[in-house]
């Protein structure tokens, strides 16, 4: 285990993009003292640990559940940064509770770059009952209305766009559903420079969009 006090807690664009990561497939023990941080694309774990600094061990295993699919995971332990997130609003089995997180404003889309890496999903087509008409959604998850709820006013209070929530009964997930136009101003926000730490495979899907839209409008 890595030893205790040593991730910076001062506030960051890696700092606030770790904790997004967290908020949405991290985990927090109950001892007061160990994390973990969990993905199935190995990239995300390495961004996850370069932004925080560490240097443990990943691990690997298969899915029970898709044959080949293999997760990955980091544990480390740090009771200062514990504490730190606790002071967020993060907390153990944190899935179905989280609320709102004291992020500062001015890294909140930072934040919120990591918890569409974590947990979002992007998706893009051609809609065929209109002529060249190309369109895409930006979607944030949550098993915690709360927790969607909160990212949906503090977009809105930034942006002045609402989206969309719906829940998924079968996933027993909410999620935070953005069309174009809307998405556009919220990518602007997330992807403010093009040296922040990001998972790749998103942000390569994400840039190939918006160019197909720039080039069809």
């Amino acid at each position: 285990m890595r030893p205790t006090n040593k991730i910076i807690t001062k506030w960051s664009h890696e700092l606030a993009y770790s904790v997004g990561l967290i908020a949405t497939d991290g985990c927090l023990y109950k001892d007061g003292r160990h994390m973990a941080f969990i993905s199935r694309d190995v990239q995300l774990i390495k961004v996850f640990m370069k932004c925080l600094g560490l240097k443990n061990k990943i691990s690997k295993k298969e899915s029970g559940f898709l044959k080949g699919s293999y997760s990955y995971w980091v544990q480390f332990g740090d009771i200062r940064f514990y504490r730190f997130l606790i002071s967020l609003g993060l907390t153990p089995a944190k899935s179905k509770i989280l609320g709102q997180l004291k992020i500062p404003k001015q890294y909140f889309f930072d934040f919120l770059r990591g918890s569409f890496d974590g947990d979002g999903s992007f998706y893009s087509y051609w809609d065929k009952r209109w002529a060249s008409s190309f369109m895409f959604y930006l979607v944030f998850i949550s098993a915690s209305q709360k927790h969607i709820e909160w990212i949906q006013n503090k977009i809105d209070e930034v942006l002045n766009v609402r989206g969309h929530i719906s829940h998924s009964v079968h996933a027993k997930t909410f999620q935070l559903r953005y069309a174009k136009s809307e998405s556009r101003q919220i990518f602007k926000k997330m992807y403010h420079s093009s040296n922040l730490p990001r998972l790749e495979r998103k942000y390569k899907k994400v840039y190939t969009a918006l160019t197909v839209d720039k080039k069809n409008r």
